[in-house]
């Protein structure tokens, strides 16, 4: 807001200028075409009564047979369009108008003495001009009149630095009262956006805004507080009911797991117990996915790079065939549990469809990549951001032997957006897919 004051502020002081430089070049012309265009009529209508003839070699208006303005000196056109005005305007009808500027001189000065009924004294007090102002005018059949005036340039540097002066006032009259407010008004709302990220990333349920600012600002920030203080609840309510869940489920597939046992055919006992096993595993997914809006497990500074590589290893020892291609330390602050299970979710499903996984760590200036490549069917490209939908597969028979529930994907990208980051999936050249996993450094 100061900075759009500001702007407009010196746009307006811009247009200022420029309006101030336009009259101001207006009048500067009149005052120097006017008074010479009074004085070549005056002179001209003496000499016709016969009272006075304009002399040739003194005189602030000569008579000379020709211009005699140095073809060196810079003209100023619009001066003589001027003049031709102001001599119409007296009645007064002339032929060619030349002028030209160069420095005064002391010989100027002898000359405005003799013909200026000012008195010394104010000659002094209004000081010596900075140029003397030529100007021939053309009589047709009697030759030029000659002028000689005095020509200042420098107004508009004075004008320049006197709005330079008045904007600086400007600013301080106008700028330091809305910097002030909009300090009043900014530091609530950065509290307020603050507390937003920090509830929006979970954790612990972070303390009340203070209340301050503005009353439509204090208003902003009561309402916050009163909607955290809702939702919290609801997510402590959710976590209660989940819990319950948890436990109410897990009890009768521990006491299944037991009578299991307790069966004699070694193949129905063991399908029983994988399915069992799978149904936990769903239970744990699904869990996981609920609660991933306010994680347990604090953020702590790891090793990322040792991370994957514990990870690969897990796979290893069930003899999975996974590479990792070795990686330089790489220190980030994570939840490492989360994120090791949403590496490890790629890396099954890398595994279930590929036969086979390649992982590799790609550090980069801000930004960290985990790619899990393997050499299965692929994703038709229009599907690629279906299967992040949970319980979205794209085999959908159910059949647990070409797949889970289509709960993997969903919660790795919950997990990685948790942390700042993203999910995407690419299929490769000749093959296969590439799970790449985003951290922001």
């Amino acid at each position: 807001m100061a900075v759009l004051i500001a702007l407009a502020l010196l746009v307006a002081q811009m247009v200022n200028l420029a309006l101030a430089l336009r009259d101001r070049a207006e009048f500067r012309l009149a005052q120097a075409t006017r008074p010479v265009a009074i004085r070549v009529a005056d002179a001209l209508d003496r000499e016709a009564q016969g009272l006075r003839t304009i002399p040739r070699d003194r005189g602030r208006i000569r008579r000379s047979d020709v211009a005699g303005i140095p073809a060196t000196l810079p003209r100023m056109p619009d001066i003589a369009a001027e003049l031709r005005n102001q001599l119409r305007e007296q009645g007064v009808e002339v032929g060619r108008i030349d002028t030209g500027a160069r420095r005064w001189t002391a010989m100027d000065d002898a000359v405005v003495a003799r013909n200026s009924s000012r008195s010394a004294r104010q000659r002094r007090q209004q000081g010596r001009p900075d140029q003397a102002l030529l100007i021939a005018i053309e009589q047709p059949g009697h030759g030029w009149l000659s002028v000689i005036v005095p020509w200042s340039d420098n107004g508009g540097m004075r004008l320049f630095w006197r709005l330079f002066a008045q904007t600086l006032i400007l600013y301080g009259v106008v700028l330091l009262p809305v910097l002030w407010i909009v300090r009043r008004i900014s530091r609530p709302l950065r509290d307020l956006t603050a507390a937003a990220q920090r509830f929006g990333r979970g954790g612990d349920a972070p303390a009340a805004v203070a209340v301050r600012g503005p009353a439509d600002i204090a208003s902003l920030v009561q309402s916050f507080n009163a909607l955290q203080l809702r939702v919290t609840a609801m997510l402590d309510e959710k976590d209660r009911m989940l819990g319950a869940i948890g436990h109410d489920l897990r009890t009768p597939l521990a006491a299944l797991r037991v009578r299991v046992e307790s069966v004699e055919d070694d193949t129905d006992r063991t399908r029983m117990a994988e399915t069992i096993a799978e149904m936990n595993r769903t239970l744990d997914d699904i869990l996981s996915l609920a609660r991933l809006g306010r994680p347990s497990e604090a953020l702590t500074e790891v090793d990322l790079a040792a991370l994957v590589d514990a990870v690969v290893e897990d796979f290893r020892d069930l003899g999975q065939d996974v590479g990792f291609e070795e990686a330089e330390r790489l220190r980030m602050r994570l939840r490492p549990s989360l994120i090791r299970r949403a590496i490890r979710n790629l890396i099954e499903n890398a595994v279930k469809y590929g036969g086979a996984a390649e992982v590799r760590l790609v550090p980069g200036t801000t930004m960290v990549r985990i790619e899990v490549a393997d050499r299965g069917p692929g994703i038709p490209a229009a599907r690629l951001t279906d299967v992040f939908e949970a319980f979205t597969r794209l085999e959908t028979s159910r059949n647990r032997d070409t797949g889970g529930i289509g709960l993997g994907l969903a919660l790795a990208r919950t997990i990685v957006r948790e942390a700042g980051g993203d999910v995407r999936l690419a299929n490769r050249d000749g093959g296969g897919l590439c799970a790449t996993i985003e951290l922001p450094r």
